[in-house]
């Protein structure tokens, strides 16, 4: 009995799984027909916007609000009130100029909204109202009408603005001629450093008389004559700058026992410049100091420069209150004999037929024994030449509407520079070169062929006698140049530290100072206790 239950409730349930079926097929059906009909109604919303709801289009739109586009409309209300602003703060300024306070107020509280309005629309992404932009509108016009009707048209603003500009170009003006005298003060400053070697090494100079016993033996030297040798001279009254060049000449020389060289110093530094070149090696070089007070025929009735700086009217014209003179050549150096001493070599040292001439701020990179062998094509000064750039030409450097200036030199010709130059000594006596820098000086008394420095007279003076050297000898600009190009300096032979920016002073060039540094010995007393200190 129990098997036949069985068997009768089988088809019972198999008709019951055909009702579920059917009835999954039927949803699935229901559901196909409701995403076809939903599917048809979004596209009809796209296709026929027009039945949108308006708020909603406002929605969108404003969440794609963009306040700058919207600025740049033509035609929109938030361009219209900056316009005006624009125009308001103009008259503001004009207002107060004016002394029309209560003008520029109600001008400056209309500012105010109009940005306090903008700043509101660009916050909440929506665009300005004609409710909210009409009473601003009205009232800045109202406001600017008020100013034009006071006269402050168009003119009268070009005015006042050509003014301000004038006054804000002179302030810029007087910044940078401050900036100018500032630095040119902080060039010419003595780093204390320099000042408690140049201390430090005077009382050795006296407390030791062995030292000038030294230097008494070796004033007479043959060496000092000898044209088999390498002779080069330096003026300067900078030990340690001294040193330096000194050092990074031997240094890179292949025969270091054959150079020669001649320093000449004023008679603040001489004990000092004694004491630091007879204490210490340089591998072998003969290195002679001498005291410019001690040239005797250096006197006013020889040389046109020792009268002028002599002169009371020249040393007013440079260090008074002269506006005609630039900051920048308030420089005690260009008044200095030492810097005009390059023009005397050939007296200075009669039996010398060739010499290298070397300023204080260079760096020897690499043997400089070949210039020796150079052939000048018998003129007297082997010099790089700067004209690379216009401002280098002799225009630059010279009054050529003087016309003892115009009637004899190019203002085209390519000027060159002095810091490392060949001087073919026996051209120059032939040349008479002392007596051409001599005319020259004394055509200048009054100071109106050049202002001040040694190059515009060197210039004169050495004027169809300077034979053009490599570029490579001589690559200026360490002081004063940023920008100079790692491979030039690498291959010069001497860089030149000119400008103000100079290797021993805190503002010097941070990138190239370690091309000088590199030839101190900081291992010596002195240098430790008054230079790392």
């Amino acid at each position: 009995m129990r098997r036949r239950a069985t068997d009768y409730r089988r088809p019972v349930r198999r008709r019951f799984s055909h009702w579920i079926c059917a009835l999954l097929g039927l949803f699935v059906v229901a559901v196909l027909v409701l995403f076809v009909v939903h599917h048809n109604h979004n596209e009809d919303r796209v296709e026929h916007p027009v039945h949108e709801d308006d708020s909603r289009m406002e929605r969108v739109v404003h969440e794609k609000l963009n306040l700058t586009e919207e600025i740049l409309s033509a035609t929109s209300l938030s361009r219209q009130l900056a316009e005006q602003m624009t125009l308001a703060k103009a008259y503001v300024v004009i207002a107060k100029e004016h002394n029309n306070f209560h003008l520029a107020w109600e001008l400056s509280s209309m500012i105010r909204s109009c940005q306090l309005l903008l700043s509101k629309a660009a916050m909440r992404g929506k665009p300005i109202t004609l409710e909210e932009a009409e009473p601003i509108i009205s009232r800045l016009s109202s406001l600017i009408y008020k100013a034009e009707d006071a006269h402050y048209d168009i003119a009268t603003t070009i005015v006042t603005m050509k003014s301000h500009i004038q006054a804000l170009e002179e302030r810029a003006n007087a910044a940078t001629v401050q900036s100018t005298v500032f630095g040119q003060l902080v060039a010419e400053a003595f780093p204390k450093s320099l000042h408690c070697l140049l201390l430090k090494l005077s009382a050795d100079w006296l407390k030791r008389p062995p030292l000038q016993d030294l230097a008494n033996e070796r004033r007479n030297s043959p060496r000092l004559v000898d044209n088999n040798l390498y002779h080069f001279c330096i003026f300067s009254d900078n030990v340690l700058a001294t040193s330096v060049v000194i050092n990074s000449t031997i240094s890179n020389a292949d025969h270091s026992k054959q150079i020669v060289f001649h320093i000449i110093t004023n008679g603040v530094s001489y004990g000092a410049m004694q004491a630091w070149f007879l204490s210490n090696d340089f591998k072998g070089a003969t290195i002679e100091v001498q005291n410019i007070e001690e040239f005797s025929w250096l006197n006013v009735s020889y040389a046109p420069i020792v009268r002028q700086l002599l002169d009371v009217d020249s040393r007013t014209y440079y260090f008074g209150e002269n506006p005609d003179v630039e900051p920048k050549l308030r420089n005690p150096k260009y008044i200095s004999l030492l810097n005009h001493l390059r023009f005397y070599i050939p007296e200075i040292y009669p039996q010398l037929e060739k010499i290298v001439f070397l300023d204080d701020d260079v760096v020897v990179q690499k043997d400089l024994t070949p210039l020796f062998s150079l052939d000048l094509h018998g003129n007297v000064n082997g010099a790089v030449e700067t004209c690379l750039e216009a401002y280098h030409r002799y225009y630059k450097y010279l009054n050529f509407s003087n016309p003892i200036i115009s009637s004899k030199f190019d203002p085209q010709a390519c000027g060159w520079a002095f810091g490392m130059n060949v001087f073919d000594l026996i051209a120059w006596r032939k040349a008479n070169v002392t007596a051409r820098y001599h005319y020259w000086q004394e055509q200048n008394s009054a100071k109106t062929l050049w202002k001040l420095g040694t190059l515009p007279v060197g210039l004169l003076a050495f004027y169809g006698l300077t034979e053009p050297l490599d570029r490579r000898w001589h690559v200026l600009g360490l002081g004063y140049d940023l920008n100079i190009d790692n491979r030039l300096i690498e291959s010069a032979a001497v860089i030149h530290f000119n400008g103000n920016m100079k290797p021993w002073l805190k503002l010097a060039i941070g990138r190239y100072k370690p091309l000088w540094e590199r030839y101190i010995n900081l291992s010596h007393p002195y240098l430790q206790e008054c230079v790392t200190s």
